[in-house]
């Protein structure tokens, strides 16, 4: 009976022990209702913007696939029809609830001093994106962006956008962000064991980087357009001064 005790006790104590931050970890010891709860954490909830979304349904797709139980131990394949319906379901959710509070609560969500975990630019950067790309196209773009997607959900909220216009560009990205990592590492497990076999967790992290690296490809189009916009504009002004003189708008006005 004490050597029950004491397993049970040892057991409970290696999974409070859990790395919050090891996405394999994370799917060794919670499953799908894990994926499921980190992802409306980390999109709904300020605290949880440090949590491993990406690297996370990469490798729940990777978990979901035939190869699962080879590279992560018996037992351990997730159902690929729970991953593809509830994360998104999670992450629209935990978005539609971050929006809410910024809504609700206003700019008092970020009146806290800087801290080890919580820092004043992380709300910058997220308004930045917000004006910079317009709502729609930030909401969507944000979800591929650490950190900002945490954060562009309640200052969606606070800036005035309307909920049901979010919720419809929060379903957009949500869907695109969750089943299309997830669909990526399911799709590529068979590739990747074959390359690594059960060390995946050697390699999550460039893997990851790939990923993110191609998902916010988007926004650096962007900037590198509006840069170039900036810089027509500046050499027309260069060229041709007097159109953008005061005495040239008071010319043109008579």
């Amino acid at each position: 009976m004490p050597v029950d005790t004491a397993e049970k006790t040892r057991a409970l104590t290696e999974q409070l022990a859990v790395n919050p931050l090891d996405p394999k970890e994370l799917l060794q010891t919670f499953g799908l209702v894990g994926v499921w709860v980190i992802l409306f954490a980390e999109t709904g909830l300020l605290l949880g913007f440090f949590l491993p979304g990406d690297s996370l349904l990469f490798l729940a797709g990777v978990a979901a696939s035939p190869v699962a139980d080879a590279m992560f131990g018996d037992g351990t394949r997730l159902s690929l029809i729970g991953l593809v319906i509830g994360a998104p379901i999670c992450a629209i959710a935990g978005a539609q609830l971050g929006h809410f509070l910024g809504a609700r609560y206003g700019r008092r969500m970020f009146e806290r001093p800087d801290s080890r975990f919580f820092k004043r630019e992380y709300v910058e950067k997220a308004e930045y994106y917000f004006e910079k790309f317009g709502p729609a196209k930030a909401v969507v773009l944000a979800r591929f962006i650490p950190i900002v997607r945490t954060f562009l959900n309640p200052v969606a909220g606070v800036l005035g956008m309307p909920a049901k216009t979010f919720f419809l560009w929060n379903v957009v990205g949500g869907v695109i962000w969750t089943d299309g990592i997830i669909l990526g590492g399911y799709f590529l497990a068979d590739s990747i064991y074959d390359a690594v076999g059960d060390h995946i967790d050697r390699y999550i992290l460039p893997v990851v980087a790939l990923i993110v690296l191609i998902s916010v490809l988007p926004i650096f189009i962007e900037i590198i357009r509006e840069r170039r916009a900036r810089r027509r504009a500046a050499a027309i002004a260069a060229e041709d001064p007097e159109q953008t003189s005061p005495a040239a708008g008071r010319h043109s006005q008579v």
